[in-house]
């Protein structure tokens, strides 16, 4: 008389909820998720170790601290950057990592082997550990002028010195090549990153102005004077004559 019972949907009642998000995990692991996504506005991938997704936002350039160092002064105060043992994450534009190959053609390193490793549209990377309280690092820095004790992340206000500037590589043995980074110049929660973050859109005239020509051109140029210097510091080849 009534027909066959419908079968119910989301869509056609609406006491049943519609499916969300898990809720992030408690303990330490959450807050680092809730702090990511939340306070920055960051897109991560469940699981552990928390991973961002890189290419919506920004892009990250996995260059050699050395030469990370050297190029800091071409990006802004604000811009952000991780140490990874003896490795730095140079926080760019996003679509960055896609222009690197005709950039570095355009500045005449393109048959140059240099140490770049850029991640871009569909790249994943470990988020570094969030500074911890008072605005320090959550981990300390290793041995060198600083002692080894935490530095403010503070000092990414200072324009006039890079954050880090004096910092050696850190040991492969302490942090790991592929360990979690830490923040160097964190981000600032409630800051939109985009606007500090090195650019190809960016003037070239202003000193201090995010301009990714000049960032990679510092970083290529410390790349190959690294490259030279270990091989002048190889042992000549021995030669062997026949008897």
């Amino acid at each position: 008389m009534f027909g066959a019972p419908q079968p119910v949907t989301a869509s056609s009642s609406p006491l049943v909820p519609l499916p969300r998000r898990p809720l992030a995990p408690a303990g330490a692991s959450g807050q680092v998720r809730r702090w990511y996504e939340n306070e920055l506005g960051w897109p991560t991938v469940p699981g552990d170790p928390l991973r961002l997704v890189v290419g919506v936002r920004y892009d990250v350039l996995d260059v050699p601290a050395e030469a990370g160092h050297a190029a800091l002064r071409h990006a802004a105060p604000g811009s952000p950057v991780a140490l990874r043992g003896d490795r730095m994450l140079l926080w760019v534009a996003a679509g960055s990592a896609e222009e690197l190959p005709g950039l570095l053609e355009w500045l005449e390193w393109g048959d140059l082997p240099l140490d770049f490793a850029p991640i871009g549209a569909g790249g994943l990377m470990e988020a570094p550990s969030p500074p911890g309280p008072h605005g320090e690092r959550a981990v300390t820095s290793p041995p060198g002028p600083h002692g080894g004790r935490a530095v403010p992340s503070s000092c990414a206000s200072h324009a006039a010195e890079p954050c880090g500037a004096g910092f050696p590589p850190a040991a492969r043995g302490r942090f790991g090549s592929q360990g979690a980074a830490v923040w160097l110049r964190p981000p600032e929660p409630g800051c939109e990153v985009e606007a500090s973050l090195p650019t190809l859109s960016a003037p070239g005239g202003a000193g201090d102005a995010p301009d990714l020509v000049r960032l990679v051109s510092a970083v290529a140029t410390r790349c190959h004077r690294i490259r030279l210097r270990r091989a002048g510091a190889q042992p000549p080849a021995v030669r062997t004559q026949g008897r």
